[in-house]
């Protein structure tokens, strides 16, 4: 059973088939969001400390932490944006930049074991960044796109995944530390995007053996009332076989998707969870459909 453990300084998280779905936070990054940008670029993290613990207090397992900002000093922003928001929550990070300098940089500050986002299945980046990766005993998610660009066959892009995952292993990287992205396309360019990441889902868990994660909110690209497409996209991708995301805990439909997912996957051992955060009771004046007519016999048999 492919279990991809991640620590902090203090707190484990597990990725695994049989385990809660782990949600990433997505927040902690400037790209698209100008203002954030030009605060961390300028040496202003008070959005990024707010960002963190909000995420955290919604419920967020981990955070996603990327400095990608044009002309700024990315290897610098991205350790000090590290040990910051390891200062003020204590989950484990995941380590976002296409640069490798900046991923090195983040690697040589991080207290624990970081998942290391990310690597393509181009040979020339999967030679620096795999090493580095083994050198830091971190995880890595492993994007499912090659030199030939993104497929929208996803049996090519299940290829690309397995090139990936033997390549790690050649590093030392064992097959639970490859977290492995199969590519979110917006399903408002096409149409087929969901029926894509379901069928590779299935295949990478069935054949593979990995753990999966996702820009979950890619699919509702373009479209309106996204948090509500996202939310019925996450427990599909669930029941596929999907692990973790990386996406913005606090649209409540959202959380509550997932939450709901794992009760119907069994991986709330006894709803405990589910319970604890909605009550012991049944929801509801009638306690259900069942519960209602029984409800309502009694009060006609008084």
């Amino acid at each position: 059973m492919s279990e991809t453990v991640l620590t902090s300084a203090s707190k484990e998280v597990v990725i695994g088939f049989e385990r809660p779905f782990v949600i990433i936070g997505e927040r902690i990054n400037p790209t698209g969001r100008k203002q954030l940008a030009a605060e961390m670029a300028a040496g202003n993290f008070d959005t990024v400390v707010a960002d963190a613990i909000a995420q955290v207090e919604a419920g967020a397992q981990m955070l996603d932490v990327n400095a990608g900002i044009p002309l700024a000093d990315e290897p610098a922003i991205l350790a000090q944006t590290i040990q910051l928001v390891q200062s003020v929550t204590d989950v484990p990070l995941c380590i976002d930049s296409s640069v490798v300098a900046a991923l090195e940089s983040g690697l040589s500050v991080y207290e624990g074991k970081a998942l290391v986002n990310s690597v393509t299945g181009e040979d020339e980046q999967m030679e620096r960044v795999l090493p580095l990766v083994a050198r830091h005993g971190a995880a890595v998610v492993a994007i499912s796109n090659d030199e030939t660009g993104i497929s929208e066959d996803p049996d090519v892009r299940f290829e690309v995944a397995r090139k990936i995952v033997s390549r790690a292993h050649d590093h030392g990287i064992p097959r639970q530390d490859v977290v492995v992205d199969p590519l979110v396309m917006p399903i408002g360019a096409v149409g087929s995007a969901g029926r894509q990441v379901f069928r590779l889902v299935r295949r990478l868990r069935e054949e593979l053996g990995v753990n999966t994660t996702c820009g979950a909110s890619n699919i509702s690209f373009g479209l309106p009332n996204r948090p509500g497409l996202n939310a019925a996209f996450l427990p599909m991708a669930i029941a596929s076989g999907m692990t973790s995301a990386i996406t913005s805990p606090l649209h409540e439909e959202m959380r509550k998707a997932v939450w709901a997912a794992d009760v119907l996957m069994g991986n709330d051992e006894h709803c405990a969870a589910w319970i604890a955060r909605h009550g012991d009771t049944p929801d509801g004046p009638q306690g259900g459909r069942r519960g209602g007519r029984e409800g309502r016999r009694k009060a006609a048999a008084a």
